[in-house]
């Protein structure tokens, strides 16, 4: 059998049962069904990459090498396409940032996941859900693309349970997890607020502790300050939840507005992308670091039910690069 990048690639003729038991006995598996790396399939996802050998950085917590060729084979074994590749490179290298901190996201006995947000153009050409369920299974871009990128952090990083994962109860957003901001809400796109344009193809990764079902205080959400003002206890609670009380700082808070309450937040004489924030951070009496460390993103179908996804408690900032 041969290797690529010191994996094993799976024969054409290997029946599936027989290449599921390759993958496992390699430890590469995260326990749901794997697609064989066969060679045809690897040279397909590489297609067109040039330096696939080159180093891209130490992948913690095992400091894995983090290669183009390396990423390709997460991204053939989980199912994603070689058009989804660059994405899944890029978003494996903003994870090495210092202030991301995947070193503690990926040791944690914590809940703590990587969540990737798709932005622009790209989102839309790969066909990543920004619409109904955009958080939940039907969408193979979200299932796949997210896929990749934890695998990339459990087979190169070395975050495999017991290893370099010491979560004690771990979270289903570590199989993946992945989703699109919406390009038409009322509100700046979080790439514009963070000077890449409007519309850029970008992505955005954050290292979250899981996601929270928000109501509206009054059910329906009639005015700015019932939409919002759960939103501020949620994320008052989990600052107490998570011990970040005990310290002095505060870091970024991100929820997840669909665009119905961010239509009906805005109908409202002075309620912009800024005032939300400042209602966000003096009622729930200083959540963030500052008003503009609050991110609103827009994103998925009809309703009024909102997700809030509490930044890690240990300590991470988000990371938002163009693509």
């Amino acid at each position: 059998m041969s290797e690529w990048s010191g994996w094993p690639v799976v024969a054409e003729s290997t029946g599936w049962e027989a290449a599921q038991q390759i993958l496992t006995e390699a430890e590469l598996s995260d326990g749901l069904p794997l697609v064989p790396p066969t060679q045809r399939r690897l040279d397909a996802m590489v297609a067109g990459v040039a330096n696939r050998a080159e180093s891209h950085g130490m992948l913690p917590p095992m400091f894995g090498e983090l290669t183009p060729e390396a990423v390709a084979y997460q991204c053939v074994i989980a199912g994603a396409l070689p058009k989804e590749l660059p994405v899944v490179l890029a978003a494996a290298e903003a994870i090495l940032e210092p202030d991301f901190n995947i070193l503690g996201i990926a040791t944690t006995t914590g809940t703590a996941c990587v969540a990737l947000c798709v932005h622009g153009p790209i989102a839309r050409t790969l066909g990543v859900n920004a619409g109904t369920n955009c958080l939940g299974p039907g969408n193979r871009a979200n299932a796949s693309i997210g896929r990749a990128l934890q695998l990339v952090i459990r087979n190169i990083g070395g975050a495999r349970s017991d290893v370099g994962d010491m979560a004690t109860m771990g979270q289903p957003g570590k199989y993946t997890f992945c989703f699109a901001e919406r390009n038409d809400g009322p509100f700046p796109t979080l790439t514009a607020r963070r000077g890449l344009g409007s519309d850029a193809s970008a992505f955005t990764v954050m290292g979250v502790s899981g996601t929270a079902e928000v109501l509206p205080g009054d059910g329906e959400g009639v005015t700015p300050e019932a939409i919002l003002s759960p939103i501020a206890t949620a994320m008052r609670a989990a600052i107490i939840m998570s011990g970040v009380g005990r310290k002095n700082e505060r870091g970024e808070q991100v929820f997840l507005l669909p665009l119905e309450m961010a239509e009906k937040i805005v109908r409202h004489d002075g309620w912009d992308l800024g005032r939300v924030q400042r209602y966000l951070f003096d009622e729930g009496q200083g959540v963030a670091r500052s008003p503009d460390a609050i991110h609103p993103i827009v994103t998925g179908g009809a309703g009024y039910k909102m997700s809030y996804l509490p930044i890690w408690g240990g300590g991470s900032q988000t990371v938002t690069r163009a693509l």
